[in-house]
């Protein structure tokens, strides 16, 4: 019999902030993460498109628990508009629609028609996207030819500036590239954004670029290539880091830490959210949330039976 320890979940726990290439799944990064830490237990927050590029949040280990309660709901991209030309997606891998020559576009109104598209805005999402209509994804039902209309959605745009607008020739074709920077809520389709900037111009748009520079505290000061995690495979935060990092947090005692690993609650302080509770010795030992005279726990990192 082997006398090799039974396996905590703590062991290599944490997250991962990975720079996903162009061209790969989200789902693609996650299997890739799992071959290289020799885990099945891998998870990902907030799909990134596989055109994307940019930060995507990756769980590992017991730390997969933690990643629906990541505070995740801002975000932050690069992007690049291509005036002139609709598709049937919304960005460049789709089939272009129509084509409309820019070289007459006054580069003030670009500046002026991305204001009625920044702050809170009724945003209709992309077709070919994972929505669901009547239980089935949007992307099927586009790919199956079915006939079906999206419904507007509340987002926040608090962000949407122009960088830089170049004019590009395709052929006979004349475009205008507009490189811009946006912050938003979580829900938010930079590729509506895209369409609908071209929309008020009366010149089409869609998206040609797209890399997620931020999402909710995890930067790309931080993220690593998948490249760069074959050299070095570990996580970027151990569970106590990710939880410091991520949440608010409160110090608690030996005492308090042993009772809330065996599922009891603490007395709430007034801490509003989900907050980590931090033991002596700098572990953390859940996740709590207050709840009228209880501080109960959302996610117990450190049961009894693994300390």
């Amino acid at each position: 019999m082997s006398s090799r320890p039974p396996h905590s979940g703590l062991d290599g726990a944490g997250l991962m902030i990975i720079d996903k290439a162009a061209g790969v799944t989200s789902h693609d990064v996650v299997a890739s993460c799992r071959k290289l830490l020799k885990t099945r237990r891998v998870g990902h927050a907030g799909t990134l498109d596989p055109m994307a590029t940019g930060v995507l949040v990756i769980g590992v280990e017991r730390a997969t628990k933690m990643l629906g309660l990541l505070s995740l709901t801002t975000k932050a991209y690069d992007a690049t508009i291509r005036l002139g030309a609709t598709t049937d997606t919304d960005d460049a891998e789709g089939s272009v629609l129509t084509r409309t020559d820019t070289s007459d576009l006054d580069h003030a109104r670009i500046h002026t028609e991305v204001k009625p598209l920044t702050g809170e805005i009724s945003q209709i999402p992309a077709r070919v996207s994972a929505i669901k209509v009547d239980g089935q994804r949007a992307h099927a039902l586009v790919r199956e030819g079915a006939d079906f209309e999206l419904k507007a959605r509340q987002v926040t745009v608090s962000r949407f500036d122009v960088v830089d607008i170049d004019t590009v020739q395709d052929g006979d074709a004349v475009y205008t590239d507009v490189r811009v920077q946006v912050e938003c809520s979580a829900g938010t389709y930079i590729r509506s954004l895209a369409r609908d900037l071209g929309a008020e111009l009366g010149v089409g748009g869609h998206l040609t670029a797209l890399r997620r520079t931020r999402v909710g505290p995890f930067g790309l000061d931080v993220a690593r290539t998948i490249t760069e995690l074959a050299d070095d495979p570990t996580v970027s935060l151990d569970i106590d880091a990710a939880a410091q990092f991520a949440f608010a947090h409160r110090n608690i005692t030996a005492e308090e830490a042993e009772s809330i690993s065996q599922g009891r609650w603490l007395e709430p302080i007034g801490m509003a959210g989900v907050y980590a509770a931090i033991d002596p010795e700098g572990h953390t030992i859940a996740l709590l949330q207050e709840k009228g005279r209880r501080a109960s726990s959302v996610m117990v990192v450190r049961p009894a039976t693994l300390r």
